[in-house]
């Protein structure tokens, strides 16, 4: 299955009978799938279809649908509400006498909602369904399109996420090879510290800080957390080449990414390994954003 963002946009348009339907539908990124409708008046009719067409193709984003019904064969006249009308009036010459506000216009007063409505033109059930039909189709075309391009986005977005694998790797190598690491130089090291902490004048037990001693370096051992980011890359490669809704998924490994890098730098004892682990952590945060646009 094929990797698909969730940030996309769309737009499709068809004639029926006169009447010209355009749809408008873009995506960002989300949790779940949530639907959000704007569709002309008259045509709330259509909700739960356009829902359940928007779920049936996607399962994460937040996705926007605007519907366009303009027909121009079938004009209607405008009606007046006139008593909800008069009831503004009135509310509007009060508030100029008791509060000095500017009156109202005519215009200002048609443009509120209920004032002026333009009724449905007269069409049969059948004329109905056979709109409700075309604007449904145009619908799957433009989440179609949307599709399309969310699989593009999807497609580019896994090359950068692969290069952020390969590069995890590269330094989990680098790190796991670096010469602080081997163990006649841990011992080395140790040994030097000892020497130093067993001067004469310092009073301390030389079996006691042997322990001590080697109880740090078990402690300061990464071997854990390197097999474990190489354990987590090895994951990440396969779900990018599983693709499908693998959002969630690389999201929860990012944070296990983000959390054996913090541990090795906690852990290692020589710069060279700190560094390596800081640029980690860097390129964990990279490859953790670019996570978040993927469905």
């Amino acid at each position: 299955m094929s990797l698909q963002s969730m940030t996309g946009f769309a737009r499709a348009g068809a004639d029926h009978d006169g009447a010209a339907i355009a749809w408008e539908i873009k995506s960002v990124n989300g949790k779940g799938v949530d639907a959000r409708l704007r569709l002309p008046p008259g045509f709330e009719r259509l909700e739960q279809a356009t829902r359940q067409a928007i779920q049936k193709r996607f399962s994460r984003g937040n996705i926007q649908a605007s519907l366009a019904v303009q027909r121009d064969g079938l004009a209607v006249q405008p009606v007046v509400n006139e008593d909800f009308l008069k009831d503004l009036a009135g509310l509007a010459k009060r508030l100029e006498e008791q509060f000095g506000v500017a009156p109202a216009t005519a215009d200002g007063l048609l443009a509120l909602r209920g004032v002026l409505e333009m009724p449905e033109a007269l069409e049969s059930e059948e004329e109905r369904a056979r709109l409700d039909k075309s604007i449904l189709c145009v619908l799957d075309e433009a989440l179609a399109g949307l599709e399309k391009a969310r699989l593009a986005e999807g497609t580019a977005l896994g090359l950068v996420l692969g290069a952020h694998l390969d590069r995890i790797e590269a330094l989990t190598l680098a790190a796991e090879a670096d010469p602080s690491r081997d163990p006649a130089v841990i011992r080395a090291r140790i040994a030097e510290q000892v020497r130093l902490l067993m001067e004469p004048g310092t009073g301390l037990d030389e079996t006691r800080l042997h322990m001590e001693a080697a109880f740090l370096a078990t402690k300061a051992d990464i071997r854990e957390e390197i097999d474990r980011l190489k354990t987590h890359v090895a994951s990440g490669r396969n779900l990018l080449a599983d693709g499908g809704a693998i959002g969630r998924k690389l999201d929860f490994l990012s944070q296990e990414f983000n959390r054996e890098s913090n541990t090795l730098c906690s852990k290692s004892n020589a710069a060279p390994v700190t560094a390596i682990g800081l640029e980690l952590k860097a390129v964990v945060d990279q490859f953790r954003e670019q996570v978040q646009n993927l469905e």
